[in-house]
């Protein structure tokens, strides 16, 4: 019996943390026995908040080398770039021409963009119809997203439904996967990790960053346990073995935080000393890449023939 098929797609932007391990980069790795996955480098989508050639170029390759060094494995898991695969593009001008103004307003980026009285691209307000080929054209049975991104999913399967109503039967319904235990991880500061608020602790940090990272969590006065620290120490240890440790030190923040430092350490080097291995051969994992891309545009331009045929184009 065949696997069902998985997708998602990564955002070549920066550094990634432990908050996108624990968030999404971790299910990637565990669920990739049992599906046939595709995991793609959504550089188009990049573009709207990267405009910097090199940037891109080393963001691009950063990703790839994060992906297998966590473990990640090219003979079970498809990795490929969006912009290999022109059926992507092509694919969401056809749904831009089913697609009304109004529906796109609905959507989330668009919204937040409209409120912060934003100037906002075109890019910015369509692009739900590049996510939209981006899952569709690999036919998956589930995509996990965070409750967050549950919309773009919901927008695929409007879109599927749509163009099958129109056109005739083409699309399969994607389900999204909410990934139920995906720990919002806090930051430093006690709100959620995030790269825009500078309070992360990088996924692949040598040692010394960790512990500048860790010694600078904001404890709260209270006495007792402190919530930021406790939050993301439960990533590293169970629960049970915590409530020892915190009782035992209870008060003694430094003394928590340095045994966190250990933690983080234990966990984080092996990551990153096989993140370093890949990359001292650099082409060899960009051939990595290549096969994936060459994989999936087998896939697409199969599945965009079937739609050039549906709409009439194909003579």
């Amino acid at each position: 019996m065949s696997k069902k098929v998985l997708l998602s797609g990564v955002q070549p932007s920066g550094k990634p943390h432990i908050g996108n391990y624990f968030g999404a980069m971790k299910q990637f790795v565990d669920l990739q026995d049992s599906y046939d996955s595709y995991i793609f480098i959504a550089d188009y989508h990049a573009l709207h908040s990267l405009k910097n050639k090199k940037e891109m170029k080393e963001n691009i390759i950063n990703v790839l080398l994060d992906y297998l060094a966590i473990g990640l494995d090219p003979k079970k898991v498809t990795l490929f770039k969006q912009s290999d695969i022109s059926e992507h593009t092509e694919l969401a001008w056809v749904f831009d021409t089913i697609t009304t103004m109004p529906y796109l307003m609905r959507a989330h980026a668009f919204k937040d963009a409209e409120a912060k009285n934003k100037e906002i691209d075109v890019g910015t307000f369509n692009y739900p119809m590049l996510m939209a080929a981006d899952i569709l054209l690999y036919s998956p049975d589930i995509v996990p997203v965070g409750q967050d991104q549950k919309q773009h999913v919901e927008i695929a399967r409007d879109t599927a439904e749509k163009f099958n109503r129109i056109f005739g039967d083409t699309f399969k319904l994607p389900e999204p996967m909410i990934i139920k235990n995906m720990e919002i991880v806090p930051g430093l500061d006690g709100r959620k990790m995030s790269k825009s608020y500078n309070n992360i602790i990088p996924l692949f940090a040598e040692y010394d960053e960790v512990k500048k990272c860790v010694m600078a969590i904001v404890t709260d006065s209270s006495g007792g346990v402190p919530k930021n620290v406790y939050a993301i120490h439960k990533l590293f240890r169970s629960e049970d073995e915590l409530k020892k440790i915190y009782k035992e030190k209870e008060g003694k923040y430094k003394e928590l935080k340095e045994i966190l430092v250990e933690d983080i350490e234990k966990f984080v080097a092996p990551l990153r000393e096989k993140r370093k291995e890949f990359s001292k051969d650099i082409p060899k994992a960009l051939e990595i890449l290549k096969a994936g891309s060459a994989k999936a545009k087998v896939i697409a331009s199969k599945k965009m023939e079937e739609v050039r045929e549906n709409i009439g184009v194909s003579l």
